[in-house]
């Protein structure tokens, strides 16, 4: 009953409201919402759609603006010349420079040793010494070998006087002789008394040669004796300096030819001869008479200058390398034996070369390069490098002197690019 109650309240409420003039106002209203919704959805739309087409709109333009500009970029690099660095290849001198180390060494040097047993009696020299040839170095006082010679000559005057003696009695069997061989042949005289005549001048004879060969004998062996006596005496064999002294007054010296003594050691300095080891790449060149100049550290304001006298013309195995000497006038002794020196070589091209700056060298997979400008276009020639100089290299193919190479060239460098030569700067 109450829920019936209550609905049927509800319904008269609804139909009091509905005759009311406010809902009649209401259901007026409904219409013109309506309408203004409906147009609201359309101008909100037609936004939409405006703002869709303006957005497309600039979209299009903005792709057009950069397709002209990504377009115009491309036809101004394809017509772009950029302006580049050049540089004049210029033909290398007939020869070649090149500064190698090297040490000086004595003309002449002989290690004097003592060929006479004995005692230093006197010793004329010291280290330093200048001497001439034939001067007298040390004098060895030989006893021995004095009285060896004393003895010899003794010996060598008996054989002389038993030589005399042979032919003494070569000659009283040669008279016999004469004398009894007409008896012989007329019968006077038996044929053994011949006999016997004839062969005793015959040994008579052999007598004398014996005698006369030891007295050839003796007298070498005197000679012999005498030379050992004068090896006492010993001299200089060339002029030179005195480097080395081993003995003093009254040292012991032993002469033999395998085991003498040490005792002086003489250099020859008025001509210095250099070794210097060429390298290979430059030794072809090297001839003897070739120039040279010689600087010494330690002297830095003096040049000595001289020229190739000797090669070994062999390369050794080792380094490559050719042993060269150069002889250096050394008048006033200013260089020494065993200096160290820098030697400077002025060696004929055997082939003739290019100089290149290095900055022109383009190195890549085609191996080395230059771009050579040939009527305003970039031309990529291949080049064979011979040597590295540091800031320039020699080439010896692929360009040829007078020709303009780029310096530095970019990376987007191709052959046939147009590019404009800037004036080559001056090299300081």
């Amino acid at each position: 009953m109450n829920d019936l109650f209550r609905l049927n309240r509800n319904d008269a409420i609804d139909r009091n409201r509905l005759d009311s003039p406010t809902f009649h106002r209401e259901i007026d209203k409904q219409p013109r919402r309506r309408t203004r919704r409906r147009w609201g959805g359309r101008l909100f739309a037609l936004g939409g759609f405006v703002l869709l087409a303006g957005g497309l709109t600039l979209g299009g333009w903005g792709n057009y603006s950069l397709r002209q500009e990504v377009m115009a970029t491309a036809r101004q690099q394809h017509d772009f010349v950029p302006s580049l660095r050049v540089a004049t290849v210029e033909a290398n001198p007939a020869t070649v420079s090149v500064i190698l180390p090297g040490t000086t060494a004595a003309f002449a040097a002989a290690n004097i040793y003592a060929r006479a047993t004995g005692y230093i009696a006197k010793r004329n020299v010291d280290i330093g010494d200048r001497v001439k040839a034939g001067d007298l170095l040390a004098e060895l006082a030989v006893p021995e070998l004095d009285h060896q010679i004393s003895q010899n000559e003794a010996t060598l005057d008996q054989l002389k006087s038993s030589l005399q003696q042979a032919r003494a009695n070569q000659d009283l069997a040669q008279v016999t002789w004469d004398r009894d061989s007409p008896l012989v042949q007329k019968g006077w005289v038996t044929p053994q008394q011949g006999d016997t005549d004839r062969l005793n001048l015959q040994s008579r004879v052999a007598g004398v040669a014996v005698a006369e060969a030891n007295v050839s004998s003796q007298g070498n062996l005197l000679k012999v004796l005498q030379q050992n006596r004068d090896y006492a005496l010993v001299v200089a064999p060339f002029n030179g300096v005195i480097t080395q002294r081993n003995v003093d007054v009254g040292s012991l010296v032993q002469g033999n030819a395998a085991s003498g003594t040490f005792m002086f050691e003489l250099m020859q300095q008025d001509v210095i001869r250099v070794w210097v080891y060429v390298p290979q790449d430059s030794a072809f060149g090297v001839a003897p008479g070739i120039e040279a100049i010689v600087r010494v550290p330690e002297l830095p304001d003096r040049e000595f200058s001289g020229t190739v006298t000797r090669i070994s013309d062999a390369l050794q195995p080792g380094t490559r390398t050719l042993l060269t000497e150069i002889d250096i006038p050394n008048p006033d002794g200013a260089l020494t034996p065993g200096t160290y020196c820098m030697i400077e070589l002025h060696i004929p091209r055997k082939t003739p070369s290019l100089s290149v700056p290095a900055d022109a060298i383009i190195f890549n997979r085609n191996g080395m390069q230059v771009a050579v400008v040939d009527n305003g276009k970039a031309e990529l020639r291949k080049v064979k490098v011979k040597r590295d100089l540091g800031t320039r290299v020699e080439v010896d193919s692929g360009i040829k002197a007078g020709d303009q190479v780029i310096l530095n060239p970019p990376v987007t460098l191709v052959d046939g690019s147009k590019i404009q030569a800037m004036p080559e700067t001056p090299r300081t």
